[in-house]
């Protein structure tokens, strides 16, 4: 809490004021945000891709982060993850929070996927797999300071989500 007060430049009693839930609900608070922001990025992919596609979309999804990498360094990860490893077994708010957080993300994957022409039960595991495996790659590559793992998901996984496409 006193890091994000610094951070912050405010005083730290403001953050009792803001937070009076303390640390649990700044944790429950940014998993929020980030499954809020996460989902909704999905339409702003779709809007930027000349032709939408499975492919397509995971790739806009991967190359955020691959971008951020790259520019910013590997300091940055994702909230909802960060969150879900740090407190979900301990802190049931928390891992609530992480679980809504996901499937706020998953939602308008599974729509997207679906108006593309994947059928709705698989889109919405196609949607699980996007989610699984760009979290995974980015715990990949943050590790191992390199954005190989997210060239890796976005090339092997691009031909299978476009091949679930019927329409």
């Amino acid at each position: 809490m006193r890091d994000v007060a610094a951070h912050a430049q405010a005083p730290r009693g403001s953050l009792q004021h803001y937070f009076p839930g303390g640390k649990e609900q700044l944790v429950n608070e940014a998993v929020d945000w980030g499954g809020r922001y996460a989902g909704g990025s999905i339409d702003r992919f779709l809007a930027a891709l000349p032709q939408p596609s499975p492919s397509g979309l995971f790739a806009a999804m991967v190359s955020q982060w691959t971008d951020e990498f790259r520019t910013d360094g590997f300091g940055a990860g994702c909230p909802v993850a960060a969150a879900t490893v740090d407190s979900a077994h301990s802190v049931e708010s928390t891992r609530a929070a992480a679980a809504a957080a996901f499937a706020g993300w998953r939602r308008p994957i599974t729509s997207a996927l679906t108006q593309m022409g994947v059928p709705a039960p698989r889109a919405e595991s196609l949607a699980t797999l996007m989610v699984s495996a760009l979290e995974g790659a980015v715990l990949i590559a943050r590790s191992e300071q390199d954005v190989r793992a997210l060239t890796t998901v976005t090339r092997e996984l691009g031909p299978l989500l476009d091949g679930a496409v019927t329409s």
